[in-house]
């Protein structure tokens, strides 16, 4: 049995954002293997996080990104549950992340709860016109536009958009794996887009 040193417990504390107990016991079930340990974390965690969910996120940062020909900036309000992990370079991180994606994938919305009824009801009358003369079931027409309703929310809102650094993902679940990790709720506050000549 490896011994489980009070730098090792450190460093897995910096690397996962989890509780010292926690980070302890899980070195010891992990044989002092910091990388297994980070693993066992994340995997326990994967069960909770939809809980921690709806805790109440009163903690954060403002995070910013330039993007590197100085013509696209971004501004994100990231929301944590304590100062501690506002504090913490992996929550700063997963807030750059969030700037760039903002940058690249030009949403306009939080989640589909922050699109506006009249910009849904527009989108919905676009996709009836478009199956007006397709012959089908209105109970058909009625699924394949909710399923244009989905891929529209996967255009405008960051939540549900594919991560642009591993599309295997989208933005939701890369964040719940996060709140996996830290054991807090994390959400994004809001975010502003500048992009020079729009």
């Amino acid at each position: 049995m490896a011994e489980i040193t009070s730098e090792s417990i450190k460093e897995l504390r910096e690397r996962t954002l989890a509780g010292m107990l926690d980070c302890k016991k899980a070195l010891v079930e992990c044989d002092g293997d910091i990388d297994k340990a980070a693993d066992f974390l994340r995997k326990k965690g994967l069960t909770s996080a939809n809980k921690k969910m709806g805790r109440d996120a009163k903690e954060g940062i403002v995070s910013s990104y330039i993007h590197t020909n100085s013509k696209i900036g971004v501004l994100l309000e990231l929301n944590c549950e304590t100062d501690f992990v506002a504090k913490n370079s992996g929550f700063q991180d997963l807030a750059r992340e969030l700037c760039m994606q903002v940058a690249a994938a030009s949403p306009q919305y939080v989640s589909p709860e922050d699109v506006p009824a009249e910009v849904l009801e527009k989108e919905k009358e676009i996709f009836r016109d478009q199956m007006k003369d397709s012959g089908k079931p209105e109970n058909v027409v009625e699924k394949i536009i909710e399923g244009k309703v989905q891929k529209f929310y996967s255009e405008i809102c960051l939540l549900e958009q594919e991560y642009i650094k591993d599309p295997k993902i989208v933005i939701k679940d890369y964040i719940k794996n996060m709140i996996a990790t830290i054991g807090e709720n994390i959400s994004v506050g809001r975010f502003m887009r500048y992009q020079i000549g729009k």
